[in-house]
């Protein structure tokens, strides 16, 4: 049986992607880069937004110095405006504490973003002590060390990933770590060639772990 599970946050715990992405799209909009919605999920996620700040740039986009503290004060703002839960989340962990299975939160996002984004859903107390941001750790997935550096506070030697995105699945393979791969959308075909087991619902992942 798996002795940790990490969890990624925006679009695995609380479904923020599609806000964040907006936000995005209306910004690179003013600077001359026009994508859809589905464009901007397709270039971007998973991504840090320096990460984001180049790819835009190299499609055309002509950002100022501060582009990513701009984009970050947005999307904050939109974020605080509400964000619901990924359905099936709050279930999902009631499940693992009734099997004693520890869970943490490991995002390619700010502590402030996760503040935010769970703060308001009741979950920043629950993942309290079990957060880990590639903006503390200084590095970022795919790299490995963000799932290395959370198991090994945990002790765990047998962790599961619960990721939506190719560089979290990239992170969780290059880490040897089992990883399920959300795509409630049916867009998991890449995810799954890298090596992730995909699933469309919450109410999946306890079967899927065993409990």
């Amino acid at each position: 049986m798996h002795d940790l599970v990490i969890f990624d946050c925006d679009g695995v715990l609380v479904d923020s992607e599609p806000l964040s992405n907006q936000v995005l799209v209306d910004n690179l909009g003013r600077y001359g880069l026009n994508l859809t919605l589905e464009d901007s999920v397709a270039f971007f996620l998973g991504g840090t937004m320096t990460g984001v700040r180049d790819k835009a740039s190299a499609l055309g986009a002509n950002l100022p110095d501060d582009w990513v503290d701009e984009v970050y004060a947005e999307t904050y703002d939109r974020l605080r405006q509400g964000v619901e839960l990924v359905s099936g989340i709050p279930e999902l962990l009631t499940a693992l504490d009734a099997k004693g299975i520890p869970f943490c939160v490991a995002s390619n996002g700010s502590p402030d973003k996760m503040q935010i984004t769970l703060g308001q859903n009741g979950l920043w107390e629950r993942f309290s002590g079990a957060m880990y941001s590639a903006h503390v750790l200084g590095t970022a997935k795919p790299d490995p060390v963000m799932f290395q550096t959370a198991a090994d506070q945990f002790g765990a030697t047998a962790p599961v990933v619960i990721e939506d995105s190719q560089n979290g699945v990239l992170a969780a393979k290059r880490a040897g770590m089992r990883c399920l791969a959300y795509a409630p959308h049916g867009q998991g075909e890449k995810l799954a060639e890298l090596g992730a087991e995909v699933f469309t619902d919450m109410a999946e992942v306890p079967t899927l772990l065993g409990i």
